[in-house]
């Protein structure tokens, strides 16, 4: 089933330890890609997860749309007018999935 993005970060960006957020796919080697939560945190701020997910679920958002990675970083990539580069996300996660595949860990590490 196809899932928007869009609908996951707008979700997502009202979590109050959330800065910033960008919704990317990851390579799987079964469902051939999940859905992967890149996050800038708050000032201060941690998130897990777990915590997102949680979130999430209070939202009634369908189960099969949650992020099943998160990748905290201090900024996202942006072209000169602003905007969040998800091709270049997109890229990063692919370049990690091939040096380290993702074991399934809660934390996507």
């Amino acid at each position: 089933m196809p899932i928007s993005p869009e609908e996951i970060e707008y979700l997502l960006s009202d979590h109050p330890h959330v800065a910033e957020v960008a919704v990317v796919a990851y390579p799987d080697p079964v469902m051939g890609e999940k859905v992967c939560a890149v996050i800038v945190l708050r000032e201060g701020q941690q998130i897990t997860l777990e915590a997102k997910r949680r979130f999430l679920q209070g939202k009634d958002i369908a189960a099969y749309k949650l992020p099943e990675k998160l990748v905290i970083v201090e900024q996202v990539p942006r072209n000169p007018v602003g905007k969040i580069l998800k091709s270049e996300l997109r890229q990063q996660m692919r370049a990690a999935a091939a040096i380290a595949p993702f074991n399934g860990a809660p934390d996507g590490r």
